[in-house]
């Protein structure tokens, strides 16, 4: 208290000299309005900055809650497309829900560990059993092929990544009905390789090359990435190189693929076999 006292004491006259600047300010800015419109338009450009500066770290600081968002609305727009109207009439469309098709189904899901360093890499989902999800379901995210579930618990589950010597994935070129393997050979996280492509194939740097929809785990036309390089050698293709769309050490939100035919394939397969 008597540091107080003491500081008004001594700043005294300092301290009535800007009470009185501060009245005489407000004064001339209430009865002037060419001043008043002046120092609105300075408050407003000042108080302007500093809600832009706390918006800007705020909005910082909701990032993870809104990628999240996003990533289940995505996964319920997939959902949407997957209802294809199948009868038309000659003039309208007929609306019938009995009338829909839909192969696949999307749940929304999160990477929460993420290997691409080594030679074999998994991921681990938190989503498993309780959330519907199963074994040899098809793992993406907005920009494409991320891997395959293998492993799974009730709220978890183990991915094959697309960077595992192991993981072969049906793709093709987007502007043509040629096939091939993407396989990866442990070097760059970013580049997978293509094998089997044939030789008639007419590839050219930059083509874009998209999965081939050959297997029930993804659906015909997701995106891989674009053609890197390649080397033709013996009339045949030696290595083909594939920039991936996908950084792939920087995965967050993805979707898991449900091919709701899949049980049905499979049963056709075993019948075909058993002949």
């Amino acid at each position: 208290m008597q540091q107080i006292i003491y500081f008004f004491k001594k700043f005294r006259f300092f301290l009535l000299f800007l009470l009185l600047e501060i009245v005489g300010l407000y004064f001339t800015i209430q009865h002037h309005s060419y001043h008043k419109s002046k120092f609105v338009s300075s408050a407003n450009a000042i108080t302007g900055g500093i809600y832009k500066k706390t918006t800007a770290i705020s909005d910082y600081f909701h990032l993870k809650a809104e990628n999240k968002l996003l990533n289940e609305e995505n996964t319920r727009l997939k959902n949407l497309l997957e209802n294809k109207e199948v009868e038309y009439s000659v003039n309208f469309l007929v609306k019938d829900s009995t009338k829909y098709t839909k192969k696949y189904e999307y749940i929304a899901a999160k990477i929460i560990k993420n290997d691409y360093t080594k030679r074999n890499n998994f991921l681990t989902l938190n989503k498993g059993t309780e959330q519907g999800l199963a074994s040899d379901m098809g793992v993406i995210n907005g920009k494409g092929i991320i891997g395959v579930v293998k492993n799974i618990s009730a709220n978890y589950a183990s991915v094959l990544s697309i960077l595992n010597k192991t993981s072969k994935i049906n793709v093709s070129l987007k502007n043509s009905d040629h096939f091939g393997t993407l396989i990866w050979n442990g070097e760059d996280y970013n580049i997978l390789q293509i094998s089997d492509i044939p030789r008639q194939a007419q590839l050219k740097i930059g083509d874009t090359i998209l999965t081939g929809g050959k297997s029930v785990i993804f659906p015909e036309g997701i995106l891989v990435g674009t053609i890197k390089d390649f080397k033709f050698e013996n009339n045949q293709y030696q290595e083909i190189n594939v920039q991936l769309f996908n950084d792939m050490s920087a995965l967050g939100h993805v979707q898991v693929i449900k091919n709701l035919e899949k049980e049905e394939y499979k049963k056709l397969e075993q019948t075909l076999l058993n002949e």
